[in-house]
Formats: structure tokens, sequence, C-alpha cells
């Protein structure tokens, strides 16, 4: 019965979720085991890209999916089933491509220009959130390849006047790691690759999905489960099931279908539409309107009026089985083209469940909503007749176990492992433990009061006359901590570092607490759908997130509290060439550099006194350099010099201006001369490159933004002398950094500490 399989649904959410809790669900890196369940279709469904005219790849794993049935594939890559025989000859269809970008051209540096399929009929905000975010491009050999879209450094904005704005698609460039065209066509890019968001299905407490494009596919995980479920022998007279590819540009599979197919009742089964105006609805872009777990929706062009034919026979059906049946605002599915459309059958409806924050990378769905339309759906292919109550089989993901190195563990190997570890300023201790599993087993690290993670590298004697030596990099990402719970069991955030809103808000993200992780999103601010929207500025701006609870008590079964931290996904990503994409670089490529240094240098340095620092809360006021600067000053241990190692946030981006901070990914690493918190002397910054030339290690300088730890040493007496690599899109999901420059800030590092 339907309340029997909500409850299974919502016990195969439980159970990805209780799987997704496990530590490899930070990774984001492998999907639920469940299998032939809707909810594990549209998971699938999701994280399969599908841009119109480039659904190739979804319709193969709907047609193996569907395999049984012998399903036909015409020439734009419509699949249609078929089964029963004689009248009446129903038809359901669903549409599975999604809105997107192709390759319009490429630029002389290698980096990729767009055009957006489709060019209308979105929300205005729609370019906005693809904006500094990790995508895919399909290669002409149908692979895919790891790319960014390019965003501006926020490091780099103060004082700067009109700066792109990234909602305009002249400012909209893809990065995937060439340096010329020539690379980038040699990788199997060109003119016309599609191009989407690099994403995965986030799971939510209470059965809530939320992920790119989820509006496009719920109607294939429905119907598929359809056809799974249905028995051929209870069908009354033909079913024709489709699934229709280009309907985002101009419904082009769906006026096929109606075309070749003689239906005399259809259901069309898809998202419902904006558009207007619509009798006591202020602004077109707020219908339709439902939301999640209202059941099935049918969509009228008049939301007063009251259903009628097929329409009235659902709703009657709807009753009868106890499911939820609401109406709501929808447009045509069939947009005003240059050719009139084709008749539709006598009879026919347009059906589908709600969706939240439509067209973002953050659409969420209700898996309640889902069961309730794949069991209306299964009662209207039987003629009305008693629904099915499939039991589906539930597995589990494995537990993969944690690998520590034995040996020096490889540059790659240790930036993926600190990337790939959460720990927002403030709450470092899982970065923190994973350092300390890093280092060699002669190096005695010791945790401070601050909870930075000091090494002692050398020692000398008192009489010494070798300088103190200090090199500092910060363990803390940006991102959000919980300040309160809402009434609704939102959770209310604030930020933990500077960071553009835009990168985040409308995006999945996590939430790290004592009850382990759980999937959310972060909410975009109100009037996002709006014509005149504009993001708040930081005093106005209050950020929420949603977990899928919907009370305070909710939110506290889950284990979280105020003070637990949000953070938006993240994994490493090899681009072309030695370029590579992750959030946090800043600073996971300075702790890197120190501990591939401290394997380097192989053992404790004798009369030499040097001290490594993994340092907390950099991102909010270097906080925990302060404290051990203080704590140093206080016992008469003052470094002479301190090397800050962090970002060179650099204006080698298409979208940067090159008046300043402008170093180059691949050419070595910087010399921080300049930065918002300190000056490095001139003599100083002639020492270090004289230093790294005569050691053959490609170096830099320059003038960037931002501040650095060392600086919270210049007021008890020592000399910073700030260290980086060139990154581009700082504090976005697009950080993007050249290996060959981590390994250059390496052996400075290595040589600093044997011969400053």
């Amino acid at each position: 019965m339907t309340r029997r399989r909500l409850a299974i649904f919502h016990f195969l959410f439980s159970i990805f979720f209780a799987a997704s809790s496990a530590p490899v669900f930070a990774q984001m890196q492998k999907p639920s085991a469940i299998h032939g369940s809707p909810t594990d279709d549209l998971r699938e469904f999701v994280e399969t890209a599908a841009v119109s005219g480039y659904e190739d790849e979804l319709v193969a794993k709907i047609r193996t999916k569907l395999a049984a049935f012998h399903p036909a594939v015409d020439n734009l890559g419509d699949i249609i089933v078929t089964t029963g025989s004689g009248a009446p000859h129903r038809l359901i269809v669903t549409p599975i491509d999604e809105p997107g970008f192709v390759v319009s051209g490429i630029t002389d540096d290698g980096y990729l220009r767009v055009q957006r399929l489709t060019q209308g009929g979105l929300p205005l905000i729609f370019n906005e959130p693809y904006s500094a975010q990790p995508i895919k491009v399909r290669t002409t050999g149908s692979k895919w390849i790891d790319g960014v879209f390019a965003g501006l450094s926020v490091h780099l904005q103060p004082g700067r006047t009109n700066a792109p704005k990234s909602s305009d698609i002249e400012n909209m460039y893809v990065d995937i790691g060439a340096t010329s065209a020539g690379e980038a066509r040699k990788a199997g890019v060109d003119v016309l690759s599609p191009i989407v968001l690099a994403r995965r299905a986030m799971q939510l407490d209470h059965g809530y999905l939320a992920g790119a494009s989820i509006g496009d596919r719920y109607g294939a995980a429905a119907l598929v489960e359809l056809l799974r479920a249905i028995e051929p022998s209870k069908i009354s007279g033909t079913l024709t099931v489709a699934f229709v590819v280009q309907q985002r540009t101009g419904a082009r599979g769906l006026q096929r279908i109606l075309s070749t197919t003689q239906a005399d009742e259809m259901i069309y089964v898809g998202r419902l539409l904006p558009g207007g105006p619509v009798a006591g609805v202020e602004s077109i872009h707020r219908a339709p309107r439902r939301e999640l777990g209202s059941g099935v929706l049918l969509g009228m062009e008049k939301t007063d009026g009251t259903p009628t034919g097929l329409g009235a026979d659902l709703k009657q059906f709807a009753a009868t089985n106890k499911i939820s049946f609401a109406t709501d605002y929808s447009a045509s599915m069939i947009p005003l083209s240059f050719l009139p459309s084709p008749p539709m059958p006598t009879k026919w409806v347009h059906t589908g469940i709600a969706t939240a924050w439509s067209d973002t990378p953050a659409e969420m769905s209700d898996s309640s909503d889902l069961a309730e339309l794949v069991t209306l759906l299964e009662v209207y292919a039987q003629g009305g007749a008693e629904k099915i109550t499939t039991e589906l089989p539930i597995f589990r993901d494995p537990v993969y176990p944690v690998s520590t190195p034995g040996a020096a563990p490889s540059m790659e190997k240790v930036i993926r492992k600190l990337v790939e570890t959460y720990g927002v300023s403030g709450h470092e201790r899982p970065v923190r433990d994973e350092v300390w599993r890093l280092l060699p087993p002669w190096a005695r690290a010791a945790m401070d009061h601050e909870g930075n993670l000091v090494l002692q590298v050398g020692t000398a004697p008192e009489a010494a006359k070798t300088p103190r030596i200090l090199v500092v990099a910060h363990m803390d990402e940006i991102g959000f901590e919980v300040k309160s719970i809402s009434k609704d069991g939102h959770l209310e955030v604030e930020s933990r570092g500077s960071g553009d809103l835009s990168f985040f808000a409308g995006h999945p993200a996590i939430v790290h607490s004592d009850g382990g992780y759980h999937g959310a999103i972060v909410e975009l601010p109100n009037q996002w759908d709006e014509p005149n929207f504009t993001w708040p500025k930081e005093s106005e701006r209050a950020i929420r997130v949603d977990v899928g609870a919907r009370t305070p008590e909710e939110v506290e079964k889950l284990r979280i509290k105020p003070g637990d931290t949000v953070t938006i996904p993240k994994a490493y990503r090899p681009l072309l060439g030695t370029r590579a994409n992750s959030r946090s670089f800043d600073d996971r490529v300075g702790c890197t550099a120190l501990i591939s240094a401290v394997w380097a240098l192989g053992g404790p340095l004798k009369d030499r006194d040097v001290t490594f620092v993994w340092s907390t809360r950099e991102e909010i006021g270097l906080a925990g350099a302060a404290a051990l600067a203080k704590r140093l000053a206080s016992e008469g241990r003052v470094p002479d010099y301190v090397f800050a190692v962090d970002t060179f946030v650099s204006s080698d981006s298409p979208l940067e201006s090159k008046r300043f901070a402008d170093a180059r990914l691949g050419k070595g690493f910087v010399v921080r001369a300049v930065d918002n918190s300190n000056i490095v002397p001139r003599d100083a910054v002639e020492k270090l490159v004289k230093l790294a030339r005569a050691s053959q290690i490609p170096v830099q300088y320059g003038v960037t933004g931002g501040g650095n730890d060392g600086s919270a040493f210049v007021r008890y007496g020592s000399l910073d002398i700030a260290l980086g690599w060139p990154l581009r899109y700082s504090h976005s999901p697009a950080e993007v950094i050249d290996t060959r420059d981590v390994d250059a800030l390496t052996r400075i590092v290595t040589v600093i500490a044997k011969n400053w």
C-alpha cells in the first residue's frame, strides 16, 4: 500500500544516509549500492550529465536498465518502450535533458569560452552558481575531463572598480589546466564540447535529495520504476513509455513522439514550468509554488480551475489510494516556435512533484513525493487496478580502510590527503591528526594550547650564532559555523573566514557534528529568483542551511548543535598537465610543503634552530600564530626569521587585472614581498631569490592581497619573509594550482631550514 511504500523509501534513504555518515562520505566519491529503487535511479541519473543534444550517456544507462523490454531508440535519442495491445493507447512521457553549456571557442592561452544551452527559460541567477565551481568537459572521444569555471579571487577585489560580473556570460571562462589552445585541443576539447557541473547527489535527512538537475530526472526514475514493477498482464490496452531528449531546447523529442505515436491519452511527467501571469501570484518567478511534500502535482495553466477529463481521473485514483494530490501552475510543455505544434492526444495532463531551489545546484526533492508519483502511475497504467507493493532489496556500502604512509609519501599523496580532510577555522583537529600521521617517525611534534602543531626540526647550543628560524603554514579552511537553530529546523550559520557567498549559496553542503556527517544545502538569500535580485552585503546577510529537519527537535536527534561546522564538499581533481583543482589548497599546499620538507631533511638538524609549525585559525585573524608569537616572546624565544608559507593569490586569470599579483602558475614558488599585513625588506627578498637560483629552484616575487601568519611575530622583533605559490580563484571551490610550484616550495623550505 502507499504508506508501506513510503516507509520502504524512507528506510532506503536512511540506509544510504547511515552508510554515507562513515568517513568515506566526506570524500563524496562512491554512490550508494542500493539497487532496484527509484531513489537509487534518481541519484544515478542526477550524477549523469545530459545537456540538451548530448543525452547519449544517460540514454545508454536507461536503455540498459530497461533491456528486458527491448527499448527502441530513435535518431534523436528518444527511448521508447511499448507493451500491451489494443485500446486504449496510453502514452507516458518524461524528459531527460538538462540545461548546461557547450564550448564556443578556445583562447590562445587555453581557456574555453562557452554558450549556454538553453539560452532562455531559466532563473536570471542561473549562470552565477557556476562561477568558481568544478565542472566536467566532455572530449571528442566521449571522455569527461575535469575543469573549473573561473571566479574572482576575493583577496584581489578590495579597491577594484567595475569588476566583471560572473552572471554575464561574456565573463565565463573554463579552466581545464591547458596553457594553450593547442594543448586543450590535444586533450580532445573542441567547439561544441558539452560542459556540466561536477556534482554528486546529496542526501539530506527525512528523505530529501539535492543536486543539479533533480527536476529533470525524477520523471525518468519514476518511469523506470513503473516498468520495473508493473505486470504486463494487468495492463489495460497498449502502454507506451517514452524518455525524450532536447526538451529544454524546443521540446524536440516530445514533438517527435507526438508526431509518430497515435495515443488516445498522455501523461507528461516532469518539472512544472514557470510563466505567467498567474492570478493571485505577485511575481511570475514564484510559480509554480507548491512545497516539498505536496505529493503528486497536476500542472494547470489556470490555477483556479478544477481538473477535468484525465486530470479528474487521476485525482480520483489518488483519493481512492490515499495519495496526496494537488494542482499548481505550469506553463506549456511545448514553447512557441517557427512551426505549429503537433496535436496533443484527446486526453492529456502534465504531472510532476515539487522541487525547491529549481534549476540551481541545490535543487531538492522529497522521496515521499517520488513514491506517491510512482504509485499513481502504476494505478493509471493498470487502468485503476490495485497498486503494486513490491518489496525493494537493500544493500550497504562497503567500508574502506584508511591507509597511512610507511615511507616518504609523494607530494601528490600528501596534498590529496590534506585537501580531502575538513577543518574549518577553530575546528582543525582532523587536519592536525592527518598532518601527524603523514610525518616521518623521527619527527616528534607536539600540540600547544592553541591547537598548533609544533615540530622542532633543528636544535642549537645556547651560544651558537645560528639564527632562530620558524616556518609556519596554517591548517584551517574557510567555511561556516552553526550559531543557532531556527524554529523550522534550519540552521542559522555565520562565515568563518572571508568568502564570496555566491560561491557557496545554492550548493550542496556537509554539516560536521558529533553525530557524523550530514548532507545539507546552503540556501540562497530571499528573492533569489526575482529579476532585481542582488547579493546582500556582509552586514545584512543571514545564511541558512537545510539538513532536512523541520523542527529543532529533529535537529537535536541528529546531534547537530551550535558550534558545529558546515562546508562545501571537495575532492582533489587533477587537470591537464601539472595543474590540479580543489577547495582549501589555501593553505593545505603550505602544510604539504612543510611535511614534504621534513621528510627531505631525513632527520633532526644539528647546530640549527629551526621550528616548523602548522597553525590554527589563520582565516579568522591569524589567531593561532598570534598566540604562539606572544608565548614565545614571553619565554624569550622570539624567532629571528619567520617564513610564513601561504597562498600567493594570483591574477593569473582571465577575470583579474594584471596590475598586481601577477605571478604565473608553473613558474615557481613566490616570495610574497608585499601583502596587506607585511612588507619584506628588499635585501631579504634578494637574498632569498639568490638562494633559490643557486639551488636551481624557480622563483617569483610580487605584491598580493591578504595577510599571513608571520606578521603576528613582527611586533615582537621577528622578520617576516612570507612565501607562497600562485593560486587561481582563491577561497572558492575552483582553486587551481600547478604542482610544479608546490615542488619548488618544498625545495625552498628545505633549503631555508638547512642554510638560512
